[in-house]
């Protein structure tokens, strides 16, 4: 005998009503992954450069790190960090960004 409670069945109802709301979300929201990924670049093109900045700094730290280069390592680790830094401010600024967006559009 186990302890787990017992789960009530999903009612056939609910599961139909889920489905059909699916349906209807894919017909108005038909955007492409290619399109999503080019508005998002459009709407924040901080994001990416942050990473990409990050990316930079994490090769050239290990590259050197590789090489014997102990100073320049640690230099581009901490410029790793910044650039994470400026990335994660840069999401928030643009959730903050998008989230003002939507809340005045209705006042209009």
């Amino acid at each position: 005998m186990s302890n787990s409670p017992a789960q009530a069945p999903i009612a056939p109802q609910a599961e139909l009503e889920w489905i059909q709301m699916r349906r209807d979300y894919a017909d108005i929201h038909a955007e492409t992954t290619r399109e999503k990924m080019s508005r998002k670049l459009h709407e924040n093109p901080l994001v990416p450069i942050g990473c990409f900045a990050t990316l930079c700094a994490l090769g050239y730290g290990l590259w050197s790190f590789r090489k014997g280069q102990r100073q320049m390592s640690q230099y581009m680790m901490r410029t790793r960090i910044l650039a994470q830094g400026f990335t994660v401010v840069a999401l928030i600024v643009g959730v903050g960004m998008t989230y003002t967006k939507k809340n005045e559009e209705p006042k209009k």
